[in-house]
């Protein structure tokens, strides 16, 4: 696969849920910590601003448009960019089925849209590589995503069988449609991993690192690859991508480690041998020094985490984070629709964080 779709892979959509939101007057809602959340949204009529925290400049809505959060940052939504906003946990009660939220009568503003959670303590690490906005205002882009969307919402109403697999399918397909316009968009300064696919030189290194993970990959190496000097790949890399080649090199390892310790019966040696390392204990120093913890701590927290957990879908926020993881405003409303070949790599050189609605 290629890089996009490696990380996307290991993200695993799951517990989805679809609904409307139909404000008018003056209003504005401030989400809190989406932790986990990935919301995919269509501005079926009227307009409104969007604010994400840690953008510094917001974005204006018009109908027509389409807009994901890929990294679950605190945002708001607003008929303007300053003033009071109610939280949204006071107009969004816990989900069940049927119906569209409803803010001081509705009339201004109707968007629909789903949002689902991904699994793995590792998650945060996949969705800081994504961008925290994806603002789709072109055709026929907007017909694509906004196709998706409403499909989403039909499966998710309707409950036919098989539902839950065509839910997965089209969270995958919704973020990748989002993210490759955004992909093809805007200048070619744009800085970090996700834009980096887009830099011809770099995508071919980092493409060759997700091609072949356990291959004891070195600077000059993945410079020629880039068609560029070893100090200059080197120097490039960290200023776009944002981290040494190297160190993307064993990150990357042990974002793959984490999924084979969660969702196989592996053991840790298979692991340690499958991306390249020549023994366990060379693995195990590895792998804690990025995820903090060793690979069997991790699995074993993994495994309880999925034995007494079982998180529904209107309290995702509240889903524990194990010790690896480092009065005027007049509302009404009905409550949202809720779904139900090279040389093998030694340990010694890859390494020189709501509600809901």
């Amino acid at each position: 696969m290629d890089p996009l779709s490696d990380v996307l892979s290991l993200l695993k959509p799951h517990a989805y849920v679809s609904s409307g939101f139909d404000a008018g007057g003056e209003w504005a809602v401030q989400f809190g910590d989406q932790h986990k959340l990935i919301k995919c949204y269509a501005v079926v009529s009227g307009d409104c601003w969007l604010t994400v925290e840690g953008v510094a400049d917001a974005v204006r809505l018009v109908t027509g448009d389409c807009f994901v959060l890929p990294t679950g940052r605190p945002f708001r939504l607003g008929s303007s960019i300053d003033g009071p906003a109610v939280g949204a946990g006071e107009i969004f009660p816990a989900a069940r089925r049927g119906g569209v939220v409803t803010l001081n009568g509705g009339g201004g503003l109707l968007l629909v849209g789903s949002r689902f959670g991904v699994k793995g303590s590792h998650a945060d690490m996949l969705l800081g590589l994504l961008p925290p906005i994806v603002h789709i205002h072109e055709q026929p882009e907007q017909a694509a995503l906004r196709w998706s969307v409403e499909q989403m919402m039909k499966e998710l109403r309707e409950e036919q069988p098989g539902n839950a697999l065509v839910a997965q399918h089209l969270a995958h397909m919704m973020l990748v449609q989002a993210l490759r316009v955004h992909l093809d968009t805007g200048g070619s300064d744009r800085v970090g991993w996700f834009f980096s696919l887009a830099d011809k030189q770099l995508g071919a290194a980092i493409k060759a690192i997700h091609a072949q993970p356990a291959y004891q990959w070195t600077l000059q190496e993945l410079g020629a690859i880039a068609g560029m000097s070893r100090s200059t790949f080197a120097l490039r890399f960290k200023e776009r991508v944002g981290e040494p080649p190297m160190q993307y090199v064993a990150r990357w390892r042990m974002l793959l480690a984490c999924d084979r310790l969660e969702n196989s019966s592996d053991p840790v040696a298979t692991v340690a041998a499958s991306l390249g390392y020549e023994s366990e204990s060379a693995f195990s120093t590895a792998f804690k020094r990025v995820m903090g913890c060793s690979p069997r701590q991790y699995g074993r927290l993994r495994k309880a985490d999925s034995e007494t957990s079982s998180i529904p879908a209107n309290s995702l926020s509240h889903e524990r984070r194990s010790d690896c993881d480092n009065g005027s405003r007049r509302i009404q409303h009905t409550i949202a629709v809720a779904a139900p070949g090279g040389r093998l790599a030694s340990d010694q050189r890859p390494a020189p964080a709501s509600d809901s609605r």
